[in-house]
């Protein structure tokens, strides 16, 4: 039985959540942009995972189930240390915004997929930009350094506000796209 290269690079990202973890509390110079760099690979292996399944043709249940998974603990464990680190109030409220929107809409795919109407819940662009903007954000915030005379600590905090905000706008539109299903009573 071989394994899918899919699969390897999303158990690859949940193996590095620990590295990102102990790499932002070494107390060294180099250690804050080496878990920024970590989570930033992590990241680009998110993308990778799911085209090459599609093109390879190895989807798998397996690779269905970890590559969420791996996606929300890589995105709240970076979210915990970021506010741990800077705890100013538009941090945190990212944070459990960003948190919370996934707790929620990961609660609502899972109903609707019961129900029969997991499509109406579907990834749509704005979550693909949505994910876009937090995962840059992520890194830059963890990254901590100026790289180039630019302010990466800054551009992070902005990205990620605005990943906040079309995180609110995304989880809106999930919830407005279900909530026919939603009021729904349970006997019909």
């Amino acid at each position: 039985m071989t394994f899918p290269i899919a699969n390897i690079l999303t158990m690859a990202r949940i193996v590095m959540i620990p590295l990102v973890v102990i790499l932002f509390y070494l107390p060294y110079s180099w250690s804050a942009p080496a878990a920024g760099l970590v989570f930033g690979l992590a990241a680009i292996t998110d993308s990778l995972d799911g085209y090459l399944a599609r093109r390879l043709g190895q989807t798998s249940a397996l690779g269905a189930f970890l590559d969420p998974v791996a996606d929300k603990l890589m995105v709240a464990v970076a979210l915990v240390l970021v506010a741990s680190g800077d705890p100013r109030w538009f941090i945190v409220v990212s944070a459990i915004i960003i948190i919370g929107r996934e707790i929620t809409v990961s609660a609502l795919r899972e109903w609707m997929a019961e129900i029969g109407a997991r499509a109406k819940v579907a990834v749509s662009n704005m979550g693909k930009w949505k994910t876009i903007f937090q995962m840059v954000g992520l890194s830059f915030l963890l990254y901590r350094d100026d790289l180039f005379g630019l302010p990466i600590y800054l551009l992070g905090i902005i990205a990620t506000v605005a990943a906040a905000a079309l995180t609110l706008s995304s989880m809106i539109a999930y919830l407005r796209a279900a909530w026919p299903d939603l009021m729904r009573s349970r006997s019909q």
